[in-house]
């Protein structure tokens, strides 16, 4: 019997430590690296498609659509047009029939938002993480990935030299920037939306939509 209790004992500590990893792992806490931006690629997943570079987006948008729409002709005389929103929403039903089944809609894909430290919690010796999009300009038009599913809890966890170093210019009121590297896959049902710049008249907005997977925070040398 105390063989037994023993054994269950240590299955039940094994269990807990492994809900603990994979809680860490898909939560929003994670370590603060500091990596050179060429090395980037390493401290990702080995089958991530880094999609931060317009070239790299171009070729993954390609895979899934073939082309580039024909904003001209979708945007016609403008948000006042009539036919603007019927020939918008046309565009988008089309492409999304034409890409069911395309392989890179099951890619794994990493892209990269802006993020800022934001405040220092002495209990988990992390930054909290506030952020916002990236908008990339290629031959597609401007291409701003969407996050879905992205953990509340964004907390950067630094290593001990650079926390202190970190503090001490958060409690100067300086700003701390860094990158937060967003790794997971397309949305099949709604993977691209199609738009127009609310910034630039006429000017096409594609927005990929992620379902997050994982979070990483990076101080880009």
């Amino acid at each position: 019997m105390r063989l037994l209790t023993i054994a269950s004992l240590s299955l039940l500590f094994q269990f807990a430590a492994l809900s603990w990893l994979l809680a860490q792992e898909t939560s929003g806490t994670r370590p603060l690296l500091v990596v050179e931006r060429n090395a980037l690629q390493s401290i990702l997943p080995s089958d991530t498609h880094l999609l931060v570079q317009a070239g790299a987006i171009e070729r993954f948008l390609a895979e899934l659509d073939g082309t580039p729409p024909d904003w001209a002709s979708v945007y016609g005389h403008g948000h006042h047009d009539p036919g603007h929103d019927e020939r918008l929403f046309a565009l988008n039903r089309e492409r999304d029939v034409a890409r069911n089944g395309k392989p890179a809609l099951r890619w794994l894909v990493t892209f990269l938002w802006s993020g800022e430290l934001s405040g220092f919690d002495p209990k988990t010796g992390g930054f909290s993480v506030a952020l916002g999009p990236k908008f990339t300009t290629t031959a597609w038009g401007v291409v701003r990935f969407k996050a879905d599913e992205l953990p509340s809890n964004l907390t950067a966890i630094p290593n001990p030299s650079l926390r202190e170093s970190l503090r001490r210019q958060f409690h100067k009121g300086q700003k701390i920037e860094i990158e937060v590297a967003m790794t997971g896959r397309l949305i099949p049902d709604e993977s691209l939306v199609y738009d127009f710049s609310h910034e630039e008249e006429g000017r096409g907005l594609i927005m990929p939509v992620i379902r997050i997977e994982r979070v990483d925070y990076l101080m880009v040398r």
